[in-house]
């Protein structure tokens, strides 16, 4: 068991994202599902809290009520290989949510994804200052990161 786990709260979601999640997400299951008893405070016997991996990762889907909300002030890295990978995610993270900025998206949920292909923060990391800023300049001019553009960009003469 990981020593930190992310905790997800959703207003009655839960299952169902972590369903999706797991669909998303190769090496990914559902753990268990805790159900509320009569104790409350939700009705008996509906979906307290689901425990589940992504990719090895667990996480708990609480369906705690409608108090609170997602926001970008805590998002998912998915750093990824390929521009095939990158398309796959973006495409289904984002369907019914909303794209946006600099690899950025919103799932249907309201919970942040960015979607980053390893080779940005390989180019942003070079040493190489102002093959460095060409980069973060293209990037900046994204939704979906173009990792072509990209390549294009560190290869640009001054």
């Amino acid at each position: 068991m990981q020593k930190i786990t992310p905790c997800l709260w959703f207003d009655t979601e839960g299952e169902e994202a972590a369903r999706f999640y797991t669909s998303v997400f190769p090496n990914s299951r559902i753990l268990e599902i805790a159900r509320y008893g009569e104790a409350g405070p939700r009705p008996e016997g509906t979906v307290m809290t689901v425990n589940f991996e992504l990719d090895g990762h667990e996480f708990v889907a609480l369906n705690g009520g409608p108090e609170f909300a997602f926001t970008e002030a805590v998002s998912f890295q998915v750093i990824c290989e390929t521009q095939d990978e990158v398309d796959t995610y973006w495409r289904t993270l984002s369907e019914g949510g909303e794209e946006g900025p600099c690899g950025w998206l919103k799932d249907r949920y309201g919970l942040s994804w960015q979607i980053v292909p390893r080779v940005l923060l390989e180019l942003i990391g070079d040493p190489d200052r102002e093959k460095s800023q060409r980069v973060m300049a293209a990037m900046l001019q994204m939704g979906k990161i173009d990792v072509e553009a990209l390549r294009e960009a560190a290869a640009a003469q001054a």
